[in-house]
């Protein structure tokens, strides 16, 4: 008895010849998903690398609460949503004030920045434990979260959020954060002693900062005060209401005293 195997070799044949095509089109299409994906996530990963950590002076009210200011990918900022949530929620950075960007996060049609750890009241890990017999448990401490003193900015987009880089972000942000003046790149440079940039990133003021790091530190003070001591004219600039205040003192462009109440 003979098989016939003619016709199955001609059809098989047939589709190798028909599959080569495809499988050919295929790892041409390949390549350029690829690369696509790579270069959404390269660029997110420069984003981080660029902006993560980095100091930049608020240009607007900036409220407490979880959703802070929204601002579109052509700079405008949403006034009205941003009123609404300093009566709700209260003010957390002022204008003038010194921000750092402490985390980004990526949604597809936005980009979120948390300023100063955000502007959400959270609990301490330690506030999460219970301990008892039975029921009920108490907590270890009492419940009482800690005060946010940050915001955050969401940069919204019309669509996908596209292919953009470090500085057309900041170009973006331009009108509610100003990063020219106060950019690591500038501020931190190898002539600035390692002492006032480590105050600088902790919002602290120590003796011997000038005038520009004590604004990158600390932001436009509440009030100013000259006085003549000892014959000559010092100047006090004032944070904070009491009982908390802080009192630092130039003479001329250079911090003399730095006293904490």
């Amino acid at each position: 008895m003979s098989l016939n195997t003619g016709p199955i070799r001609r059809k098989a044949k047939h589709y190798a010849v028909c599959c080569v095509p495809g499988i050919a089109f295929l790892l041409l299409l390949a390549p350029g998903a690829f690369a696509k994906e790579k270069t959404t996530l390269n660029t997110r990963i420069a984003l981080i690398r660029g902006l993560d950590r980095e100091i930049a002076v608020a240009k607007v009210p900036m409220p407490r609460g979880k959703k802070g200011i929204l601002v579109d990918h052509q700079g405008k900022e949403d006034k009205e949503k941003a009123d609404e949530e300093l009566r709700t929620n209260g003010l957390a950075i002022k204008p003038g004030m010194p921000v750092e960007i402490t985390k980004i996060t990526f949604k597809p049609d936005a980009i979120i920045f948390e300023l100063n750890g955000g502007g959400k009241n959270r609990k301490k890990w330690y506030q999460h434990i219970e301990i008892g017999m039975g029921m009920p448990t108490a907590p270890v401490v009492a419940d009482q979260p800690t005060l946010a003193y940050g915001s955050q900015v969401t940069l919204t987009f019309s669509g996908k959020v596209p292919e953009v880089t470090v500085d057309q972000v900041k170009q973006m942000l331009a009108n509610v954060l100003d990063f020219t003046r106060h950019s690591p790149t500038v501020l931190y440079s190898p002539k600035v002693p390692a002492k006032f940039k480590d105050a600088i990133k902790k919002h602290e003021v120590v003796v011997g900062m000038d005038r520009d790091a004590v604004l990158s530190s600390k932001g436009t003070p509440d009030r100013k005060v000259r006085e003549v001591r000892e014959g000559a004219e010092q100047e006090d600039w004032i944070y904070g209401t009491p009982p908390h205040v802080l009192f630092v003192t130039f003479d001329g462009d250079t911090v003399v005293k730095v006293t904490q109440y």
